[in-house]
């Protein structure tokens, strides 16, 4: 019994010695082979993986590694052969290339190698219209904008216009797109030139509107026009981009205004009708104003002014005046023309011209800023199309352009808040508003100087 014992033991621990585990490989359902160790296999595809990678260093290839399954099993005496399940699987793995798609407003526009290029694509073509700095001022990109000093433009935020898609798919290698010529596509849209030749009776605006593009494009393109002064027979350049990408950015711009100050009348019946004589010098004061101005690819769509906050306060100045009564003599003080009055171009340089008044939207009936002598009325072809010109008496001028119709006359004294025409889009117009400039003493000074919220 004894011997018989020993003899049992001795067999166990003999079998127990030469079990081994192994690990059975397979791709989906098919056995590759038996390997010692994971390992084996896990090693052979991440060099197999980088040599794919080296011989396509412009593509980024994928095995179907994440078919690989094991199987353990321990047994006496089993054998693993990993040479041979190695060589298996070398014919089991099949590589293929897979891209980025790149899908604007459900096109598709272009093929990369993987998602950080799409995104650098799309980054360069953004930086382009919202770039981190700017020379002119300080012009930045954050996720929580500071408030902009006066002179400073702030981006508050960028996006795309279309709707923007990146699929991973499997390719060709032949079908990746070279990421320059990508962007250059999304930019232009591969689009040859385009001349228009002027026929009688265009105007800037007539012809943008003709088109549909932007005054701006047509003065960009053709520097050569002076105070939209062209001529039948003319040929410009009015070719017109039409990029795959928008850019939408909203910038806070802030800049400093100045306020006109009043004039204190002290009446004088020593002095002759319609004199003045300054006692005491007044002074200007200044308000920061605050507008959000919206562009496409750097083109102005609109302009909103958000705020004004008063910075000085404007120091009145003192004045002897004659005491007759003259008609038409304006207080100085100003009122809209327009109620529920909107702001859709602001008095400056725009596009390399300038702009010597403001365009109003609202209400249609246009209204006398203040008491005047209308002393023009009809359309000179000047690009102002129907105007009414109202002198104040006073060295102020008021200009209202634009009209659908003009409801005074020449020679009329009319009163602060009277009407005096109706909003319209006649002449260099491409919309709906009025043009309202103040001039004094001959010379066009912001309106804004002058009104306020």
């Amino acid at each position: 019994m004894g011997l018989l014992a020993s003899i049992s033991i001795g067999g166990n621990e003999y079998v127990q010695m030469h079990t081994y585990e192994v690990f059975h490989v397979y791709v989906g359902d098919q056995l590759a082979g038996t390997v010692s160790d994971p390992k084996v296999v896990e090693d052979y595809i991440i060099d197999k993986v980088k040599r794919l990678e080296e011989q396509n260093p412009n593509v980024h290839m994928v095995l179907n590694s994440d078919e690989v399954a094991y199987k353990a099993e321990k047994a006496y005496k089993i054998q693993s052969d990993d040479a041979g399940a190695l060589a298996n699987l070398d014919n089991m793995l099949k590589a293929h290339a897979v891209g980025v798609q790149l899908v604007v407003n459900d096109k598709l526009v272009g093929i990369v190698k993987d998602k950080e290029t799409a995104e650098s694509v799309l980054n360069r073509i953004k930086e382009k219209y919202a770039p981190q700095q700017k020379d002119a001022g300080r012009v930045s990109v954050l996720s929580a904008p500071p408030e902009p000093q006066a002179g400073e433009s702030v981006i508050q935020s960028v996006e795309f216009m279309e709707k923007v898609d990146m699929n991973i798919t499997e390719i060709k290698p032949e079908e990746i797109a070279n990421p320059d010529d990508l962007v250059r596509k999304l930019e232009t849209g591969d689009v040859a030139p385009s001349k228009y030749t002027v026929v009688k009776g265009d105007c800037v605006g007539c012809i943008a509107k003709k088109l549909g593009i932007s005054r701006q494009l047509i003065y960009e393109k053709n520097p050569w026009i002076q105070d939209d002064k062209i001529k039948v027979g003319d040929v410009l350049d009015v070719t017109m981009l039409k990029p795959a990408l928008t850019v939408k950015t909203v910038e806070k711009v802030v800049e400093n205004q100045e306020i006109q100050h009043d004039i204190i009348y002290e009446k004088d019946d020593t002095m002759r009708a319609g004199e003045t004589k300054t006692i005491k010098e007044g002074k200007n004061g200044m308000k920061k104003v605050t507008f959000l101005v919206t562009k496409a690819n750097g083109y102005m769509m609109e302009q909103e002014l958000v705020g004004e906050e008063v910075v000085e306060q404007p120091v009145p100045e003192y004045a002897k005046k004659g005491t007759k009564v003259i008609l038409g003599e304006g207080s100085g003080k100003f009122i809209w023309p327009v109620l529920s009055a909107k702001l859709s171009d602001y008095f400056g340089m725009r596009w390399g011209k300038m702009h010597k008044g403001v365009d109003i939207t609202g209400n249609r009936n246009i209204m006398a800023a203040d008491n005047g002598v209308v002393t023009y009325t009809g359309n000179k072809g000047d690009g102002y199309g129907n105007k009414v010109i109202i002198d104040h008496k006073n060295g102020y001028v008021t200009v209202y352009g634009h009209l659908s119709k003009i409801e005074t006359t020449k020679g009329k004294i009319v009163e602060k808040g009277e009407k005096i025409g109706v909003m319209g889009s006649t002449g260099d117009s491409t919309g709906v508003h009025l043009h309202f400039e103040i001039q004094r003493n001959g010379v066009a000074e912001n309106p804004l100087k002058f009104l306020s919220r």
